[in-house]
């Protein structure tokens, strides 16, 4: 598909080691063991692994307690990923290249689709990531004592965590790479645009739970059942309006911002600054009530607490064997010329998932009864 090689992708993927000639057709396989560097197949295998395992597990959870959210929450996600991505990857296969050049180009992995636009790990990084920022929220009962906002707010905000320590590292070790000259991508922060921090890492994940939430997620607490074809119809509509939300929620960067990268840039910061605030304390006093209510119906995901914890230790491995490079980077670059992230604000990323993933270990001093989150009010049959 070399007639849909943008000049910018072709640059991007030459600076990657591979050219549109070689990237294969609509799926192309490599030996995990010949990629770009060993850092490669661990991030894939960790994040693939991780999101057909909580795929698995939802279809089980369906099966066992009739609650599909988790299920719907992993196709929403994809939905919203084939939604939002081919557009980015063929600007002018859409219509589109005279508004939106190639913003990013990916390195090849061991499956690709699209002609190396599209690794599969990116396909299940969107339904993993957000498995893992609801699931903690769930488990710390945001949704079922503040509602759908606040618990899509704290999403965003869990989620942000978990995203940005992969996000800040990626350039480093050759994973993709940015276009740093695209308007949509500015202002940077360090080797990330700050749309992506803030769309991207926060603002979709907050509003695909919201869809979730909103659609299938509090029927369920309330004791709803589904049909197979209503889930189908809500599962594509989330996935359409989780799109749209994540064209609504950056408008004031994007409006206000559009004749100024400083300006673009504040209104990011304050719109993420502001789901911060409102995040944090919510988080904090729904663990504590958590902690001081053991009477309280808990929900636990045994699978999220344990694979969230093994994705933290692996990326925190990763980010140990880039620090020599880091350390000896130079203006923002490392000896091999590739972008570096910003280290506190990754620390600070890890902190916080850190303490999340802990809060899910200690949110009653009792053991909670299995399934203690489904006893709710007899349910009602939906056609």
């Amino acid at each position: 598909m070399t007639e849909h090689c943008s000049p910018t992708f072709d640059q991007l993927a030459h600076s990657l080691g591979f050219s549109c000639e070689e990237a294969g057709g609509p799926v192309e396989f490599r030996n995990p063991f010949g990629l770009e560097n060993w850092t490669l197949p661990i991030l894939e295998t960790t994040i693939i692994l991780g999101s057909i395992l909580a795929l698995v597990l939802a279809v089980i959870r369906l099966r066992r307690n009739g609650d599909p959210t988790n299920l719907v929450l992993w196709f929403g996600a994809t939905a919203y990923l084939f939604i939002i991505e081919p557009p980015l990857y063929f600007p002018a296969a859409f219509g589109i290249q005279d508004h939106v050049d190639t913003m990013f180009a990916h390195n090849v992995f061991t499956v690709d689709f699209l002609w190396g636009r599209l690794p599969l790990y990116i396909v299940a990084i969107y339904p993993f990531m957000a498995t893992v920022a609801y699931e903690i929220v769930r488990m710390l009962g945001v949704f079922r004592r503040h509602g759908a906002f606040l618990g899509a707010v704290c999403v965003g905000f869990v989620h942000h965590a978990f995203y940005e320590i992969f996000d800040h590292l990626g350039p480093q070790l050759r994973w993709w790479e940015w276009s740093t000259t695209n308007s949509l991508n500015l202002p940077m922060f360090d080797s990330v645009p700050l749309p992506s921090v803030v769309v991207f890492a926060a603002l979709w994940p907050m509003s695909l739970a919201f869809c979730v939430y909103w659609f299938v997620g509090r029927k369920v607490d309330a004791g709803e059942h589904f049909t197979g074809l209503r889930l189908l119809w809500r599962t594509v509509v989330i996935g359409l309006l989780a799109s749209l939300g994540t064209f609504i929620l950056p408008l004031p960067a994007t409006v206000f911002g559009a004749g100024s990268d400083t300006v673009r840039g504040i209104l990011y910061a304050a719109e993420l600054i502001l789901l911060t605030v409102v995040a944090i304390p919510v988080l904090y006093r729904q663990w504590q009530h958590l902690r001081h209510s053991p009477e309280s119906p808990h929900y636990t995901n045994t699978f999220i607490r344990w694979y969230s914890t093994l994705y933290l230790a692996v990326f925190a491995l990763l980010w140990a064997t880039a620090l020599p490079d880091f350390r000896n980077a130079t203006n923002g670059l490392t000896p091999n010329g590739d972008p570096i992230g910003n280290p506190w604000y990754t620390v600070a990323c890890f902190a916080i998932a850190i303490l999340c993933v802990a809060a899910t270990f200690t949110t009653s001093p009792h053991k909670s009864p299995a399934g203690a989150d489904n006893q709710v009010e007899p349910s009602q049959q939906s056609a």
